[in-house]
Protein backbone atom coordinates (compact mmCIF):
# COMPACT_ATOMS: atom_id res chain seq x y z
CA UNK A 1 0.00 0.00 0.00
CA UNK A 2 1.07 3.90 0.29
CA UNK A 3 0.23 6.16 2.02
CA UNK A 4 -1.25 9.90 1.31
CA UNK A 5 1.22 13.03 1.36
CA UNK A 6 1.29 16.29 -0.68
CA UNK A 7 0.78 16.89 -4.83
CA UNK A 8 1.84 13.59 -7.03
CA UNK A 9 -0.40 10.62 -7.50
CA UNK A 10 1.43 7.16 -7.60
CA UNK A 11 0.75 4.54 -5.79
CA UNK A 12 3.75 1.59 -6.05
CA UNK A 13 3.82 -0.43 -2.79
CA UNK A 14 1.91 -3.48 -1.54
CA UNK A 15 2.25 -3.26 2.20
CA UNK A 16 1.30 -0.22 5.02
CA UNK A 17 3.93 2.33 5.41
CA UNK A 18 4.09 5.38 7.84
CA UNK A 19 3.89 8.52 7.02
CA UNK A 20 1.97 11.81 7.29
CA UNK A 21 -1.12 13.21 5.42
CA UNK A 22 -0.72 16.76 4.12
CA UNK A 23 -3.14 18.63 2.77
CA UNK A 24 -2.38 22.62 1.59
CA UNK A 25 0.17 22.66 4.42
CA UNK A 26 -1.87 20.93 7.41
CA UNK A 27 -0.45 17.76 8.98
CA UNK A 28 -2.39 14.74 10.57
CA UNK A 29 -1.94 10.83 11.34
CA UNK A 30 -0.49 8.17 8.69
CA UNK A 31 -3.01 6.61 6.36
CA UNK A 32 -3.19 3.89 4.48
CA UNK A 33 -4.71 4.01 0.71
CA UNK A 34 -6.72 1.22 -0.58
CA UNK A 35 -7.67 2.09 -3.78
CA UNK A 36 -11.15 1.22 -4.29
CA UNK A 37 -11.89 1.91 -0.66
CA UNK A 38 -12.23 4.83 1.57
CA UNK A 39 -12.49 8.66 0.11
CA UNK A 40 -10.80 9.18 -2.88
CA UNK A 41 -7.80 10.94 -2.54
CA UNK A 42 -8.05 15.31 -2.94
CA UNK A 43 -6.63 17.54 -5.08
CA UNK A 44 -2.80 18.24 -4.00
CA UNK A 45 -2.70 14.33 -2.15
CA UNK A 46 0.47 12.18 -3.03
CA UNK A 47 0.68 8.45 -2.58
CA UNK A 48 3.82 7.93 -0.84
CA UNK A 49 5.60 4.48 -1.06
CA UNK A 50 7.16 2.63 1.45
CA UNK A 51 10.84 2.03 0.61
CA UNK A 52 11.11 -0.84 3.66
CA UNK A 53 8.66 -2.61 0.90
CA UNK A 54 10.99 -4.12 -1.26
CA UNK A 55 14.27 -6.06 -0.65
CA UNK A 56 15.09 -4.88 -4.50
CA UNK A 57 13.55 -1.62 -6.14
CA UNK A 58 15.22 -0.42 -9.24
CA UNK A 59 13.62 2.28 -11.78
CA UNK A 60 14.31 2.27 -15.59
CA UNK A 61 13.61 5.80 -16.81
CA UNK A 62 12.26 6.56 -20.33
CA UNK A 63 12.45 9.99 -20.55
CA UNK A 64 8.89 10.61 -21.16
CA UNK A 65 5.74 9.08 -20.35
CA UNK A 66 5.45 5.50 -21.90
CA UNK A 67 2.09 4.10 -23.03
CA UNK A 68 2.88 0.60 -23.95
CA UNK A 69 5.62 -1.67 -23.95
CA UNK A 70 5.96 -5.23 -24.49
CA UNK A 71 8.17 -8.23 -23.53
CA UNK A 72 10.86 -9.30 -26.39
CA UNK A 73 10.25 -13.58 -26.02
CA UNK A 74 13.80 -15.27 -25.91
CA UNK A 75 14.56 -18.15 -26.89
CA UNK A 76 16.64 -19.17 -22.82
CA UNK A 77 13.01 -21.58 -21.72
CA UNK A 78 10.33 -20.82 -18.96
CA UNK A 79 10.41 -20.71 -15.38
CA UNK A 80 14.37 -20.13 -14.92
CA UNK A 81 15.73 -20.27 -11.38
CA UNK A 82 19.16 -19.61 -12.44
CA UNK A 83 21.12 -16.62 -12.20
CA UNK A 84 21.90 -14.21 -14.38
CA UNK A 85 18.19 -13.61 -15.37
CA UNK A 86 17.81 -11.62 -18.48
CA UNK A 87 14.27 -9.84 -19.83
CA UNK A 88 14.40 -7.68 -23.16
CA UNK A 89 11.22 -5.14 -23.48
CA UNK A 90 10.51 -3.01 -25.81
CA UNK A 91 8.48 0.37 -25.16
CA UNK A 92 7.83 3.62 -26.32
CA UNK A 93 7.23 7.11 -25.57
CA UNK A 94 4.78 9.80 -25.78
CA UNK A 95 6.56 13.68 -25.93
CA UNK A 96 5.01 16.87 -26.34
CA UNK A 97 7.06 16.52 -29.72
CA UNK A 98 7.47 14.21 -31.96
CA UNK A 99 11.74 15.04 -32.20
CA UNK A 100 11.46 13.69 -28.36
CA UNK A 101 9.65 10.67 -29.20
CA UNK A 102 11.55 7.70 -29.20
CA UNK A 103 11.40 3.96 -29.43
CA UNK A 104 13.55 2.22 -26.89
CA UNK A 105 14.36 -1.31 -26.56
CA UNK A 106 15.75 -2.19 -22.96
CA UNK A 107 17.38 -5.04 -21.49
CA UNK A 108 17.25 -5.85 -17.36
CA UNK A 109 19.74 -8.07 -16.46
CA UNK A 110 20.16 -9.62 -12.94
CA UNK A 111 22.75 -11.36 -10.82
CA UNK A 112 23.05 -12.81 -7.50
CA UNK A 113 26.02 -12.57 -4.80
CA UNK A 114 24.86 -14.36 -2.00
CA UNK A 115 22.49 -12.20 -0.30
CA UNK A 116 23.10 -9.12 -2.81
CA UNK A 117 21.30 -9.10 -6.23
CA UNK A 118 22.62 -6.81 -8.64
CA UNK A 119 20.50 -5.38 -11.25
CA UNK A 120 22.32 -3.42 -14.29
CA UNK A 121 20.18 -2.28 -17.39
CA UNK A 122 20.70 -1.10 -21.10
CA UNK A 123 18.64 0.80 -23.28
CA UNK A 124 19.11 1.71 -27.27
CA UNK A 125 16.84 4.79 -27.90
CA UNK A 126 15.69 4.77 -31.75
CA UNK A 127 14.99 7.82 -33.88
CA UNK A 128 12.57 10.29 -32.84
CA UNK A 129 8.66 9.00 -34.36
CA UNK A 130 5.92 10.52 -35.24
CA UNK A 131 4.30 12.24 -32.10
CA UNK A 132 2.87 9.68 -29.80
CA UNK A 133 3.64 5.90 -29.38
CA UNK A 134 0.21 4.34 -29.25
CA UNK A 135 0.39 0.64 -28.44
CA UNK A 136 3.53 -1.78 -29.45
CA UNK A 137 3.64 -5.31 -29.87
CA UNK A 138 6.11 -7.80 -30.23
CA UNK A 139 6.32 -11.39 -32.55
CA UNK A 140 8.91 -13.38 -34.07
CA UNK A 141 9.43 -13.77 -37.99
CA UNK A 142 11.74 -17.01 -38.09
CA UNK A 143 14.65 -15.77 -36.24
CA UNK A 144 13.60 -12.24 -36.69
CA UNK A 145 11.36 -10.57 -33.67
CA UNK A 146 9.79 -7.25 -35.11
CA UNK A 147 7.62 -5.10 -33.53
CA UNK A 148 4.23 -2.84 -34.67
CA UNK A 149 3.70 0.23 -33.85
CA UNK A 150 0.44 2.74 -33.98
CA UNK A 151 1.58 6.13 -34.03
CA UNK A 152 -0.93 9.45 -33.86
CA UNK A 153 -0.84 9.96 -37.36
CA UNK A 154 -2.65 7.04 -37.95
CA UNK A 155 0.29 5.30 -39.39
CA UNK A 156 0.73 1.47 -38.50
CA UNK A 157 4.89 0.45 -38.75
CA UNK A 158 7.07 -2.57 -38.00
CA UNK A 159 10.26 -2.47 -36.91
CA UNK A 160 13.12 -5.29 -37.04
CA UNK A 161 14.58 -5.87 -33.99
CA UNK A 162 17.48 -8.30 -34.23
CA UNK A 163 20.26 -6.00 -34.87
CA UNK A 164 18.89 -3.77 -31.61
CA UNK A 165 18.77 -6.55 -29.05
CA UNK A 166 22.44 -7.65 -30.18
CA UNK A 167 24.03 -4.00 -29.65
CA UNK A 168 22.07 -3.79 -26.56
CA UNK A 169 23.95 -7.11 -25.38
CA UNK A 170 27.46 -5.66 -26.70
CA UNK A 171 28.72 -2.21 -24.75
CA UNK A 172 31.27 -1.94 -27.49
CA UNK A 173 28.80 -2.81 -30.02
CA UNK A 174 25.98 -0.58 -28.58
CA UNK A 175 28.15 2.98 -28.56
CA UNK A 176 29.71 2.12 -32.19
CA UNK A 177 25.79 1.61 -33.14
CA UNK A 178 24.45 4.84 -31.64
CA UNK A 179 28.07 6.93 -33.07
CA UNK A 180 27.13 5.61 -36.88
CA UNK A 181 24.00 3.49 -37.20
CA UNK A 182 21.64 4.69 -35.51
CA UNK A 183 20.10 7.67 -37.36
CA UNK A 184 19.58 5.07 -40.57
CA UNK A 185 17.02 2.77 -38.84
CA UNK A 186 13.80 2.71 -40.58
CA UNK A 187 10.75 0.68 -40.43
CA UNK A 188 10.88 -2.42 -42.61
CA UNK A 189 6.99 -1.89 -43.20
CA UNK A 190 4.93 0.94 -42.91
CA UNK A 191 0.93 1.12 -43.65
CA UNK A 192 -1.05 4.43 -43.56
CA UNK A 193 -4.62 3.34 -44.66
CA UNK A 194 -6.18 3.67 -41.79
CA UNK A 195 -8.18 6.85 -41.67
CA UNK A 196 -6.53 8.25 -38.22
CA UNK A 197 -5.34 6.99 -35.35
CA UNK A 198 -5.73 3.75 -33.40
CA UNK A 199 -5.45 1.74 -30.55
CA UNK A 200 -6.17 -2.16 -31.35
CA UNK A 201 -3.25 -4.29 -32.87
CA UNK A 202 -2.64 -7.96 -32.28
CA UNK A 203 -0.13 -10.38 -33.90
CA UNK A 204 -0.96 -14.12 -34.51
CA UNK A 205 0.03 -16.54 -31.91
CA UNK A 206 -0.59 -19.04 -35.01
CA UNK A 207 0.41 -17.63 -37.95
CA UNK A 208 3.88 -15.96 -37.97
CA UNK A 209 3.89 -12.35 -39.73
CA UNK A 210 -0.69 -12.18 -39.81
CA UNK A 211 -1.51 -9.13 -37.84
CA UNK A 212 -4.88 -7.47 -37.20
CA UNK A 213 -5.07 -3.42 -36.75
CA UNK A 214 -7.93 -1.25 -36.05
CA UNK A 215 -8.81 2.59 -35.74
CA UNK A 216 -10.91 5.20 -34.13
CA UNK A 217 -12.98 4.88 -37.38
CA UNK A 218 -14.56 1.75 -36.81
CA UNK A 219 -12.26 -0.09 -39.24
CA UNK A 220 -9.80 -3.05 -38.73
CA UNK A 221 -7.25 -4.51 -41.05
CA UNK A 222 -6.10 -7.66 -41.94
CA UNK A 223 -2.04 -7.78 -42.60
CA UNK A 224 -0.92 -10.89 -44.34
CA UNK A 225 2.93 -11.69 -45.02
CA UNK A 226 4.22 -12.15 -48.30
CA UNK A 227 7.51 -13.19 -49.68
CA UNK A 228 10.62 -11.02 -49.12
CA UNK A 229 9.62 -9.82 -45.63
CA UNK A 230 6.80 -7.81 -46.77
CA UNK A 231 3.04 -7.58 -45.85
CA UNK A 232 -0.60 -7.23 -48.35
CA UNK A 233 -2.74 -5.23 -46.50
CA UNK A 234 -6.43 -5.54 -47.47
CA UNK A 235 -7.89 -2.23 -47.78
CA UNK A 236 -11.26 -3.83 -47.36
CA UNK A 237 -12.16 -3.08 -43.56
CA UNK A 238 -13.87 -5.37 -41.11
CA UNK A 239 -17.16 -3.90 -41.01
CA UNK A 240 -19.48 -4.01 -37.72
CA UNK A 241 -18.64 -1.60 -35.19
CA UNK A 242 -20.14 1.53 -35.03
CA UNK A 243 -17.64 3.71 -32.96
CA UNK A 244 -13.98 2.88 -32.15
CA UNK A 245 -12.32 -0.41 -32.01
CA UNK A 246 -10.50 -0.48 -28.85
CA UNK A 247 -8.83 -4.18 -28.78
CA UNK A 248 -8.58 -7.29 -31.13
CA UNK A 249 -7.00 -10.74 -29.60
CA UNK A 250 -6.62 -13.59 -32.19
CA UNK A 251 -7.81 -16.31 -31.58
CA UNK A 252 -5.37 -19.01 -29.73
CA UNK A 253 -6.87 -22.48 -31.35
CA UNK A 254 -7.90 -21.20 -34.31
CA UNK A 255 -6.04 -19.93 -37.27
CA UNK A 256 -8.42 -17.47 -38.99
CA UNK A 257 -10.55 -16.46 -36.07
CA UNK A 258 -10.15 -13.42 -34.15
CA UNK A 259 -12.59 -11.22 -31.51
CA UNK A 260 -12.80 -7.60 -31.20
CA UNK A 261 -14.39 -4.97 -28.49
CA UNK A 262 -15.57 -1.33 -28.96
CA UNK A 263 -16.73 1.70 -27.61
CA UNK A 264 -20.08 0.68 -28.72
CA UNK A 265 -20.46 -1.42 -25.93
CA UNK A 266 -20.19 -4.33 -28.25
CA UNK A 267 -17.84 -7.88 -28.67
CA UNK A 268 -17.83 -9.70 -32.26
CA UNK A 269 -16.21 -13.00 -33.45
CA UNK A 270 -14.95 -12.67 -36.87
CA UNK A 271 -13.37 -15.53 -39.74
CA UNK A 272 -11.74 -13.85 -42.19
CA UNK A 273 -12.19 -16.53 -44.63
CA UNK A 274 -15.27 -14.56 -45.45
CA UNK A 275 -15.23 -11.22 -47.08
CA UNK A 276 -14.68 -8.71 -44.78
CA UNK A 277 -18.29 -7.11 -45.21
CA UNK A 278 -19.41 -10.75 -43.82
CA UNK A 279 -16.98 -12.06 -41.82
CA UNK A 280 -18.67 -11.03 -38.29
CA UNK A 281 -20.11 -14.49 -37.17
CA UNK A 282 -21.65 -14.10 -33.51
CA UNK A 283 -22.09 -10.27 -32.02
CA UNK A 284 -22.83 -9.52 -28.80
CA UNK A 285 -24.36 -6.17 -28.88
CA UNK A 286 -24.33 -4.93 -25.07
CA UNK A 287 -21.76 -6.54 -23.98
CA UNK A 288 -21.15 -4.01 -21.48
CA UNK A 289 -22.71 -0.69 -19.80
CA UNK A 290 -20.55 1.30 -22.06
CA UNK A 291 -17.08 1.60 -24.02
CA UNK A 292 -15.74 -2.48 -24.19
CA UNK A 293 -12.00 -1.72 -23.57
CA UNK A 294 -10.22 -4.63 -23.28
CA UNK A 295 -10.04 -8.43 -24.02
CA UNK A 296 -8.01 -11.53 -23.63
CA UNK A 297 -8.71 -14.49 -25.12
CA UNK A 298 -8.19 -17.89 -22.88
CA UNK A 299 -5.27 -20.04 -23.88
CA UNK A 300 -7.12 -23.07 -22.70
CA UNK A 301 -10.61 -22.76 -22.35
CA UNK A 302 -13.05 -21.63 -25.00
CA UNK A 303 -13.50 -18.53 -22.44
CA UNK A 304 -12.98 -14.83 -23.53
CA UNK A 305 -12.13 -12.09 -20.52
CA UNK A 306 -13.64 -8.43 -21.41
CA UNK A 307 -13.16 -5.01 -18.96
CA UNK A 308 -15.07 -2.22 -20.07
CA UNK A 309 -15.55 1.63 -18.51
CA UNK A 310 -18.63 0.26 -16.33
CA UNK A 311 -15.52 -1.08 -13.72
CA UNK A 312 -16.86 -5.05 -14.46
CA UNK A 313 -14.92 -7.89 -15.24
CA UNK A 314 -17.00 -10.37 -17.19
CA UNK A 315 -16.32 -14.28 -18.81
CA UNK A 316 -17.90 -15.09 -21.78
CA UNK A 317 -17.87 -18.81 -23.12
CA UNK A 318 -17.86 -19.09 -26.64
CA UNK A 319 -20.02 -22.08 -26.89
CA UNK A 320 -22.62 -19.92 -25.57
CA UNK A 321 -22.29 -16.51 -27.01
CA UNK A 322 -25.07 -15.90 -28.95
CA UNK A 323 -27.15 -16.33 -25.84
CA UNK A 324 -25.82 -12.15 -25.48
CA UNK A 325 -24.48 -13.42 -21.45
CA UNK A 326 -21.87 -13.87 -19.88
CA UNK A 327 -20.72 -16.97 -17.87
CA UNK A 328 -19.56 -14.64 -14.57
CA UNK A 329 -19.72 -11.28 -13.80
CA UNK A 330 -17.17 -9.59 -11.08
CA UNK A 331 -17.25 -6.10 -10.30
CA UNK A 332 -14.30 -4.72 -7.92
CA UNK A 333 -12.74 -1.99 -9.98
CA UNK A 334 -14.62 1.16 -9.25
CA UNK A 335 -12.99 3.21 -12.96
CA UNK A 336 -12.90 1.59 -16.31
CA UNK A 337 -11.05 -1.92 -16.44
CA UNK A 338 -8.03 -0.67 -18.59
CA UNK A 339 -5.82 -4.37 -18.92
CA UNK A 340 -6.91 -7.85 -18.59
CA UNK A 341 -4.67 -11.04 -18.94
CA UNK A 342 -5.26 -14.74 -18.60
CA UNK A 343 -3.04 -16.75 -16.90
CA UNK A 344 -0.68 -18.73 -20.07
CA UNK A 345 -0.97 -21.90 -18.29
CA UNK A 346 -3.65 -21.81 -15.02
CA UNK A 347 -6.68 -21.61 -16.84
CA UNK A 348 -8.60 -20.24 -13.94
CA UNK A 349 -6.46 -17.31 -12.96
CA UNK A 350 -6.65 -14.15 -14.38
CA UNK A 351 -5.34 -10.45 -13.44
CA UNK A 352 -6.87 -7.57 -14.34
CA UNK A 353 -5.86 -3.39 -13.94
CA UNK A 354 -7.96 -0.31 -13.88
CA UNK A 355 -8.22 3.48 -13.52
CA UNK A 356 -8.58 3.03 -10.03
CA UNK A 357 -5.06 2.78 -9.27
CA UNK A 358 -6.20 -1.21 -8.30
CA UNK A 359 -4.34 -4.49 -10.32
CA UNK A 360 -6.72 -7.33 -9.13
CA UNK A 361 -5.71 -11.08 -9.51
CA UNK A 362 -8.47 -14.05 -9.65
CA UNK A 363 -8.74 -17.44 -8.97
CA UNK A 364 -11.52 -19.06 -10.16
CA UNK A 365 -11.02 -22.01 -8.30
CA UNK A 366 -11.53 -19.70 -4.97
CA UNK A 367 -15.44 -20.01 -3.36
CA UNK A 368 -16.10 -16.77 -1.59
CA UNK A 369 -15.94 -17.78 2.24
CA UNK A 370 -19.43 -16.59 3.53
CA UNK A 371 -17.75 -16.34 6.98
CA UNK A 372 -15.60 -13.66 5.74
CA UNK A 373 -15.28 -10.46 7.78
CA UNK A 374 -14.43 -8.81 5.22
CA UNK A 375 -15.35 -9.65 1.72
CA UNK A 376 -14.86 -8.03 -1.29
CA UNK A 377 -16.19 -4.54 -2.54
CA UNK A 378 -19.39 -5.18 -4.81
CA UNK A 379 -18.00 -8.64 -6.42
CA UNK A 380 -21.03 -10.25 -7.92
CA UNK A 381 -19.89 -13.54 -8.74
CA UNK A 382 -15.98 -14.83 -6.95
CA UNK A 383 -13.87 -12.87 -5.39
CA UNK A 384 -10.03 -11.86 -6.05
CA UNK A 385 -7.32 -14.37 -5.27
Amino acid sequence: MAARKGRKRTCESERPMEAESRDAGSEGPAQVYLPGRGPPLREGEELVMDEEAYVLYHRAQTGAPCLSFDIVRDHLGDNRTELPLTLYLCAGTQAESAQSNRSKDLRFWCSGRLAALVTTLSLLSLPPHFPVFLPLQVSWLGEEPVAGVWSEKGQVEVFALRRLLQVVDDAQALAAFLKDEQARVKPIFAFAGHMGEGFALDWSPRVPGRLLTGDCQKNIHLWTPTDGGSWHVDQRPFAGHTRSVEDLQWSPTEDTVFASCSADASIRIWDIRAAPSKACMLTTATAHDGDVNVISWSRREPFLLSGGDDGALKIWDLRQFKSGSPVATFKQHVAPVTSVEWHPRDSGVFAASGADNQITQWDLAVERDPEASDPPMDTEVGCPA
